[in-house]
């Protein structure tokens, strides 16, 4: 994974106090406050100070690429973007993991190389709004009916779909499709993967109304073999080998050069990087 494609993360904290200097240059107030925008917290503090450190960063990074030659002091914003990517691919030595590295990194950590549950599902929408009490009642109780139905007779999904669902999937008898966790609304993805095969006993609520479940096919969780995911593991561990090398760099750099007003290593985290 090429360094220039990683973005840096600025650590949280306190409010930043002025002035915030890098080397002889102070980064002003009015350049923090413009980079805010970009990095927005749960206060304005904690915004300020993610912006600061942005910054900082950036200038360490400029500073040191104008040190080996790679800059010149009134380089244009994108001239000293491609300066700071070719001193970082240059200064930046990441060593590629090992096999037996990437082995173990995949023993250890299965459940980031594992194909998830993958439901084959059938619903019946039954529309109403979260704010319309009555209608929800309503529909709830319509949904009860037709669970009924349904229990007795199954065969009937596609025929009470297209007569009943609220959803544009009635068209195709309520039909879902193959459904990993993440590709349905919140409420519903909660509770989908826990469901066996066969029709859901009672309605299930979400913002949009009310759902009659029928899980057709349900395919468990399983590790993917090493073989199929040997390139995800590799670039994974790459990329955790570059966020660390980054980070001394950059600390190296800041005792080099010198920092005022933020300091990049004091979180607990010790996080430098997204």
């Amino acid at each position: 994974m090429s360094v220039q494609m990683i973005d840096i993360e600025e650590l949280p904290g306190t409010q930043t106090p002025p002035p915030v200097v890098v080397g002889s240059r102070e980064i002003s107030e009015a350049d923090i406050a413009a980079e805010m925008q970009y990095h927005p917290a749960d206060s304005a503090g904690s915004a300020q100070l993610k912006a600061a450190r942005a910054l900082v960063v950036r200038e360490l990074l400029r500073q040191r690429a104008q040190m080996i030659g790679l800059t010149v002091e009134d380089s244009s914003a994108q001239a000293a973007d491609d300066a700071i990517a070719e001193l970082l691919e240059t200064e930046l030595a990441v060593p590629e993991p090992s096999e037996e590295d990437c082995e173990r990194f995949y023993t250890m950590h299965p459940e980031r190389f594992s194909q998830p549950v993958q439901l084959d599902v059938r619903h019946i929408l039954l529309a109403a709004p979260p704010d319309d009490a009555e209608a929800r009642d309503a529909q709830y109780h319509l949904g009860v009916k037709l669970l009924a139905e349904l229990d007795e007779h199954p065969e009937r999904m596609t025929e009470l779909a297209q007569r009943h669902s609220d959803c544009p999937s009635k068209d195709d008898g309520g039909s879902l499709g193959r459904l990993s966790p993440g590709q349905t609304v919140d409420e519903l993805d909660r509770v989908l993967k826990h469901l066996p095969e066969g029709l859901h006993s009672r309605p299930l609520a979400s913002r949009y109304g009310w759902h009659l479940i029928m899980v057709d096919q349900r395919e468990e969780s399983r590790l993917l073999p090493y073989e199929a995911v040997t390139d995800q593991v590799r670039l994974s561990l790459h990329e955790q080998a570059t966020r660390r090398g980054l980070r001394h760099y950059l600390l190296a750099l800041e005792a080099e050069i010198g920092v005022e007003g933020v300091t990049l290593g004091d979180d607990s985290g010790g996080s430098l990087m997204r």
